[in-house]
C-alpha cells in the first residue's frame, strides 16, 4: 500500500506532515426531513447505502440516495404501538449478522396496556421488512400505571448480547422504588441472548436460582435510561439517565465491567441524596460506595437543561481530531456538548451548540437522539421532524465519490472510497470494499479526469495516467490504508482496474474518486 504514498510524493505533494492540524471546526447538514417524530437513526452493519429512522408513531423509513423511500421499512403503527408523550416505538438495534440473517430488534410500548415489548423481525428486501414476522425477545414487562419513564434503548454490545434500557415505571421519584427492586425488570439494563432468548446468559450477574433477583438483569438503579451507547472501538459503554428534579447524568462503564452495576436511582440523583420510600431492605444507604457514580452531571438550570439525550463516542473518519469524542445533548434547553474520557475521568468538555447550529435558517431543536451512519459519524435526530449529520464546516472531505463502477464477476461492486480530511497534519482513509479476492488491482492516478467508454464501462481519470500503481485485492477483497494530507490544493483522480476473468471482457472497473488535498 506503499506504492499509491508514493506516487502522491511523486506528484510533489506534501507527505507525512509533523504539523499538527488545528482542530476542525464543525457544523452539521440537514440529510432529512419531513419525517414524523424521529426517535431514532442509525445503519445496518456495513451498509454505507441506508439510514433507517425510527418514528415514534410506529414505522421505521429508510433514508437512501438523499431521499425518504416512499414505503416504509417496517410499519406496525397500527396494530402495536401505543404512540404519545414518552411512548411509542422507541428503540432499533440490528444482529451483528443482519447481513446474512435479516433479524432487527425493536423497542414498543403496547397498544392494548403500554406494556414494555422487544420484539424480533426478519427483513423481506434490502428496502423492506416482513411486518408479520415480529417474534417478542423481551417482556411485554407490564407499564400500566404511567405513561412516561418506558426507556426505550436497545443496544448489542461488544459482547454479543442484547442490552435493554427500562424505565422506572414513571410517575415522579420512582415512588414504588421499583429500580432498586430485583423482582421487576423496571428501572433495569437488561441483558438477552438475541439468539436463545429463553435462556439467560450464563455471565449474567443474577441467574443463580437462589438470589430472589430476575435472571437478565444486568445492572439496576436507573430511572430513565433514553438514550446511550457502547463505543464502536473501545466497547465503553456510555449510560446517559434522565434526572428528577435537579441533575442529569452520564455514568461511564469501562469495557468488561459493569455486570452486577447498581446506577443508585432512587437512593441518589447525580451526586445527590433522593429518598429510600418503599425501597426493600437491605437497599444501600445514600453515596454507598457500592453504587456506580456518574462520570457527568449538569443541573436543572438554564445553563444545563432539564432531560439528558445520551449520544455515541465519534469513531467516524471523516474528521479524524474528533476520533474518541462524546457527543450529547438536553432535550429542553437545546444545548449540545461533547467531551473525552481520559484516565476515568472526564477532559474537554465544550458547549458544541452554536458550533453545530446549521447554516441559514435551519436550527436543531428537541434533541430526541443521537445516532451513527456505516462508517460512524454523527447523526441528530430532531424531534420535530428533522435528521442532521455532523460535518466539517469549512475543510472539503478528501474525497467525492464519481461513480462509473461495475459489477464484478462474482455479482459484487467494488467500491472505492476515501474518508477524512486531506489539509496538512490530517490523514484519510483510502479503502476498497466488495471486490473480488485475490486479483490483480491496478489504480490509474490522473490530475484531470475525462471520461470515457472503456472496457463496458466509463473511465473517469484523463489518459495518458501520470501514475499507475499495480496492487492486488487481497485474500478478503478488502483494504484500507492512510493517505497523509497536504501538500495542495490539487485534485487526483483514482479508479482501479481489476483482472476479473468471467466478467465482461475479463476485467471490471471500480468506481472513480477524487481525492481533493488541500493546503
Amino acid at each position: 500500500m506503499l506504492k499509491l504514498t508514493a506516487t502522491l510524493a511523486a506528484l510533489g505533494l506534501f507527505v507525512g506532515s509533523a504539523l499538527a492540524a488545528p482542530p476542525t471546526v464543525l457544523t452539521t447538514t440537514r440529510i432529512a426531513a419531513g419525517l414524523s417524530s424521529p426517535v431514532y437513526a442509525t445503519a445496518s452493519p456495513g451498509d454505507e447505502t441506508r439510514i433507517f429512522i425510527v418514528e415514534q408513531a410506529g414505522r421505521i423509513k429508510i433514508l437512501k440516495n438523499g431521499l425518504i423511500n416512499a414505503t416504509a421499512f417496517l410499519d406496525i403503527a397500527t396494530p402495536k404501538v401505543l404512540s404519545g408523550g414518552e411512548r411509542g416505538l422507541l428503540g432499533l438495534a440490528f444482529h451483528p449478522s443482519y447481513a446474512t440473517n435479516g433479524f432487527f430488534f425493536v423497542y414498543y410500548t403496547r397498544k392494548s396496556d403500554g406494556a414494555l415489548v422487544v420484539e424480533r423481525y426478519t427483513r423481506l428486501t434490502d428496502d423492506t421488512a416482513d411486518a408479520n414476522s415480529g417474534v417478542v425477545v423481551f417482556g411485554p414487562v407490564a407499564h400500566p400505571t404511567n405513561t412516561n419513564h418506558n426507556g426505550g434503548c436497545i443496544q448489542f454490545g461488544p459482547d454479543g448480547y442484547l442490552y435493554i434500557g427500562t424505565g422506572d415505571g414513571g410517575g415522579g421519584g420512582d415512588s414504588p422504588c421499583n429500580a432498586q427492586k430485583g423482582t421487576t425488570y423496571l428501572g433495569k439494563i437488561v441483558r438477552i441472548d438475541a439468539d436463545n432468548w429463553t435462556v439467560p446468559p450464563a455471565t449474567n450477574p443474577f441467574v443463580s436460582p437462589t438470589d430472589g433477583i430476575l435472571d437478565l438483569i444486568w445492572a439496576t438503579g436507573v430511572r430513565n435510561p433514553w438514550r446511550w451507547s457502547f463505543d464502536r472501538e473501545t466497547g465503553d459503554l456510555h449510560l446517559a439517565d434522565v434526572g428528577q428534579n435537579a441533575v442529569e447524568e452520564i455514568n461511564f462503564v469501562p469495557a468488561g465491567t459493569g455486570s452486577g452495576a447498581n446506577f443508585g436511582w432512587k437512593i441518589m440523583e447525580g451526586n445527590n441524596c433522593f429518598g429510600t420510600g418503599n425501597c426493600p431492605v437491605g437497599t444501600p444507604a445514600c453515596n454507598d460506595p457500592v453504587f456506580t457514580d456518574p462520570i457527568h452531571t449538569y443541573q436543572h438550570n438554564a445553563a444545563g437543561g432539564f432531560s439528558i439525550t445520551g449520544g455515541y463516542v465519534y469513531r467516524g473518519c471523516a474528521i479524524p481530531d474528533l476520533k474518541g469524542t462524546y457527543f450529547f445533548a438536553d432535550y429542553v434547553s437545546n444545548k449540545i456538548w461533547s467531551y473525552k474520557v481520559v484516565g476515568g475521568a472526564v477532559t474537554a468538555l465544550t458547549v458544541r451548540t452554536t458550533e453545530l447550529d446549521p447554516p441559514g435558517t435551519l436550527a436543531i431543536t428537541s434533541v430526541s437522539s443521537f445516532g451513527e451512519d456505516a462508517c460512524g459519524e454523527i447523526l441528530i435526530c430532531d424531534h420535530n421532524g428533522e435528521v442532521f449529520k455532523i460535518v466539517p464546516a469549512t475543510t472539503p472531505p478528501a474525497g467525492v465519490d464519481l461513480g462509473n463502477g461495475e459489477v464484478a464477476f462474482n455479482g459484487q461492486s467494488p467500491k472505492l472510497s476515501v474518508c477524512g480530511l486531506l489539509d496538512t497534519g490530517n490523514t484519510a482513509d483510502f479503502s476498497l470494499k466488495t471486490a473480488p479476492p485475490n486479483k490483480t488491482l491496478v489504480l490509474f492516478v490522473g490530475l484531470s479526469q475525462n471520461p470515457i467508454p472503456l472496457f463496458g464501462g466509463t473511465f473517469v481519470p484523463a489518459l495518458p495516467a501520470p501514475l499507475i500503481v499495480p496492487l492486488g485485492t487481497g485474500p478478503t477483497g478488502e483494504f484500507t490504508f492512510p493517505i497523509p494530507g497536504g501538500g495542495g490544493p490539487i485534485d487526483l483522480y483514482v479508479q482501479g482496474l481489476i483482472d476479473d476473468v468471467g466478467a465482461s471482457d475479463d476485467v471490471t472497473l471500480t468506481n472513480a474518486v477524487k481525492l481533493q488535498f488541500q493546503s
